[in-house]
């Protein structure tokens, strides 16, 4: 079944003006700090090292979101979001009057009041960015909002950085900066007016006004959640600490080791950008429109190999008396590899941030949503800090070059990533049946809308390969509890991922009578929680290619828990690797097409109306 494109989201009044305003909020954010930055290294009169002023401008930028993030978590959850982004808007306006003062009269002290009061704002609209998005967009839709917002905003953050060097290249250099950040600020405010009403969370909360307290009380939140959401947030802030050393290091990188000037810089950070876009992109495409963290492990393998890799491809540029401009550097085939390299960062930095935060946005209560992304925020803050100080260390201390700086953050990526997926093997298992259904079979789905969001109902289906229930659990948008031969379920490998998506494994009553009861018991009970639960009722897996005969255990289970019954058929399985087929081969039928179809919920489920209606929606095809 095809689905519309993410694109179509922009056509949407509950996602453009939203996507507008936070395009130009991340735009402005940057082309006032840039031009600041450049004002600082280029303009400005200024006694002693101006490195230390450029300093200054990043930390009064970040501490913003160390001392106020669990305050706008909190405002995100206690007031109407759409009234309070109009309220930061029009903050934003004032703010950038501000600065467009300091500019004009050249007058520093205004110009960093301005900055940190930016990363003020920048602050407080953080958790109100990504708690308003599960409101506005339906969970089919998350991914590819997400993606399209960290597009927006790379992208955006390019074009701040390259329109302030346009800018400050201007001899009367001041008016057009003033004229600018007011007038963008002014447009993300009208933007944002058009953004439909999003409702408080939680508009009884009793603000506490101690950032100190209640940003402990926020960290201990978030990293209080589910494993798999608290394990989410660190991994989000530890791609901010890899990617803040990165673009850090770029314009010292190009310098020292490609010997390029400032078109160089750009030329990177244009490539690294359209990577973390292409990536943010290419999710929903990857995921199938669900929060798919199976590309998560992905994401990371991809930003070690080219972290290996850019290290590998540096060095052995030739030296000029003056230095290269992008053009010069593009003569130089290894300069290319560079840029691969970097664009592989930046598509599997796409890949696995996206997912991530589409994880935190759609497992986090509603009502303590603001206050966990404003924790993941703080905690982002104190990684790009930690980084800025490894970077220090790394360089200055032991003496490594900047190559070799990104090898050892790509072996700490290992590191660091082996610890998140050791204790959330979701992601790991997750990852296994993401690369089995994109590698070994093309899976086809159609009426899958049937199957209900929330709610328990009982899935059946035949029973054709080893790999069914991986399939079919990538498939499905909700986690499903597959009942299974328990000597399936002890198969090596697969053990691990059916053990972890809590799988039951059953016997025949003849055969281990604890391990049967067992199965009914806890499949009673996943159903009066609301789960979704898939069984395969013939029990074994087919050996010619056709249906078993359906057993009563689906009777039983009804007889307990009376729940919709949704029928599933597969096709194209027969003859696969992991078939019964006497004429299989790993290679035989490889990439083939496999469909997966699902049937309206059935009246009357008796095992023999099952059979006859699984046979329909399979057909001829084996």
């Amino acid at each position: 079944m095809s689905h519309p494109s993410q694109f179509t989201l922009l056509r949407t009044r509950r996602f453009l003006p939203f996507f507008i305003t936070q395009l130009l909020g991340a735009f402005n954010d940057n082309i006032f700090k840039q031009s600041l930055i450049l004002a600082i290294l280029y303009k400005l009169t200024i006694d002693g090292d101006r490195s230390i002023w450029v300093n200054l401008c990043a930390l009064l930028f970040i501490l913003p979101f160390f001392l106020f993030s669990a305050l706008a978590g909190q405002f995100g959850e206690k007031f109407n979001k759409d009234a309070l982004i109009r309220a930061i808007k029009i903050g934003e306006i004032v703010i950038m009057a501000v600065g467009a003062t300091g500019f004009l009269f050249n007058h520093l002290e205004l110009m960093l009041l301005a900055l940190f009061a930016m990363g003020t704002h920048s602050a407080l609209f953080g958790p109100v960015k990504y708690s308003i998005m599960p409101q506005a967009l339906h969970e089919d839709e998350l991914v590819g909002g997400n993606g399209l917002v960290e597009m927006g905003t790379f992208l955006a953050i390019l074009a701040g950085t390259i329109g302030a060097g346009i800018m400050m290249s201007s001899t009367h250099y001041a008016p057009v900066v003033a004229v600018a950040i007011v007038g963008v600020a002014v447009l993300g405010y009208l933007a944002s007016r058009s953004i439909p009403r999003a409702a408080a969370s939680t508009p009884g909360l009793r603000l506490n006004w101690n950032i100190f307290s209640e940003s402990w009380a926020t960290l201990r939140l978030g990293l209080g959640q589910t494993p798999a959401v608290s394990r989410s947030i660190v991994g989000n802030s530890w791609f901010w600490f890899v990617g803040a050393i990165y673009l850090t290091q770029i314009p010292a990188y190009a310098k020292e080791w490609l010997y390029g000037d400032e078109t160089v810089v750009t030329l990177i950070l244009t490539v690294f950008s359209v990577g973390i876009a292409l990536g943010s992109m290419l999710c929903e495409k990857l995921s199938g429109r669900k929060v798919e963290i199976g590309l998560v492990p992905f994401g990371s393998f991809g930003l070690t190999v080219f972290g290996l890799l850019l290290w590998w491809h540096s060095g052995g540029f030739p030296q000029n008396v003056q230095p290269n401009d992008w053009l010069a550097v593009l003569s130089y085939g290894q300069a290319w590899w560079v840029l691969f390299d970097i664009l592989g960062l930046g598509v599997f930095g796409g890949f696995y941030i996206v997912p991530l935060y589409a994880l935190i946005q759609s497992r986090t209560a509603e009502n303590e949503r603001a206050r966990v992304i404003a924790a993941n925020n703080i905690l982002n803050a104190l990684f790009m800090v930690v980084s800025a100080i490894v970077s220090i260390l790394l360089l200055s201390v032991a003496k490594l070059s900047i190559p070799e700086l990104f090898l050892v953050v790509s072996l700490l990526n290992i590191a660091v990533n082996t610890y998140i997926f050791r204790i959330v093997p979701e992601f790991t298992m997750r990852f296994m049946i993401w690369l089995l259904s994109h590698s070994m079979y093309r899976v086809e789905h159609r009426n899958l809308e049937v199957i209900p969001d929330e709610g328990a109902a009982l899935l059946v289906c035949n029973h054709v390969s080893f790999v069914d229930a991986l399939l079919i659990g990538g498939a499905v948008r909700r986690p499903i509890r597959f009942v299974m031969y328990y000597k399936i379920y002890r198969l090596p490998v697969l053990n691990f991922i059916f053990r972890t998506a809590g799988a039951i494994p059953i016997a025949g009553r003849h055969e281990d009578i604890q391990i049967y009861e067992k199965a009914f018991t806890r499949i009673a009970q996943y159903l009066k929680e609301g789960e979704l639960v898939c069984i395969f009722p013939e029990g074994k897996l087919t050996a010619d290619g056709e249906m078993n005969e359906f057993r009563g255990g689906v009777t039983r289970i009804l007889e307990e828990t009376p729940v919709p019954v949704i029928p599933l058929a597969l096709q194209g399985l027969w003859g696969s690797f992991f078939s019964r087929d006497p004429n299989k081969g790993f290679f035989h039928r490889i990439w083939s097409r496999v469909v997966l179809v699902a049937g309206e919920p059935v009246e009357g489920p008796t095992p023999a109306r099952l059979q006859e209606v699984v046979g329909e929606l399979r057909g001829s095809v084996r």
